[in-house]
């Protein structure tokens, strides 16, 4: 199925690339030859330059994968290896957009969390935001890992405007969280209709690469045979 198609995986924020357990088990079952690039989350320019390294390391023709905030950061990559990329529930700027921009562009849901940075200006999620919006569809086991491992973002991600973004000139698809209580899905279906992505709806929350990953490798499975050769 993959031909000589690699894939690559962006994790969101409060993420890791752990995230993507169910999603890498699934491709590699396939014969894909799948990575997680591990982004620090410390500023836009930083996560562009992780994702940049592990596109680097797999060599050859790559889909990117984003969910959530790496929306942002896979726009912002200009390798040519980059044949297509997969919007999993994620945020797609526009040029000269900010990330914050797109998150907030709709009311958010009633139960979203309050969203500010500490004492060492990091983002965290709140314990209870991940049973309540983040993963409200995962199982306790899945809620207590997600919460563990979460990683905090800084404010230098989603403050700054984007370039160009790159799903203006590759193929784009985009999967749309039905049940997000993240980013809304009005939100998301407004993005992919400006980047004339293919778009897939389904009744999943804000992380289906936990709790819906069979939806989540299907379309990254369309991307990979829209430009396998």
């Amino acid at each position: 199925m993959a031909g000589n198609i690699n894939v690559v995986l962006a994790h969101g924020a409060w993420a890791d690339g752990s995230s993507w357990a169910r999603v890498i088990a699934a491709l590699k079952s396939e014969g894909v030859n799948v990575v997680a690039a591990p982004l620090p989350l410390t500023s836009l320019a930083d996560d562009v330059a992780a994702l940049d390294r592990s596109i680097a390391r797999v060599g050859g023709p790559v889909v990117v994968v984003a969910h959530a905030y790496a929306g942002a950061v896979i726009a912002e990559t200009r390798s040519k290896q980059v044949k297509a990329l997969v919007y999993v529930s994620a945020l797609a700027p526009d040029e000269g957009e900010k990330v914050a921009d797109v998150f907030y562009r709709a009311a958010l849901h009633p139960l979203a969390p309050k969203l500010a940075p500490d004492d060492n200006g990091l983002i965290w999620l709140p314990d209870d935001a991940f049973k309540n919006a983040f993963a409200q569809h995962a199982s306790a086991e899945d809620l207590a890992v997600l919460s563990a491992v979460q990683r905090p973002i800084s404010p230098a991600c989603i403050t700054v405007p984007v370039k160009r973004p790159l799903w203006k000139d590759v193929p784009s698809f985009f999967l749309v969280a039905e049940d997000d209580r993240m980013i809304s899905a009005k939100t998301q279906r407004f993005m992919a209709e400006r980047m004339k992505a293919e778009v897939r709806e389904h009744t999943v929350d804000h992380t289906p690469i936990v709790t819906a990953p069979h939806v989540v490798v299907e379309i990254i499975r369309e991307a990979i045979r829209s430009v396998a050769v």
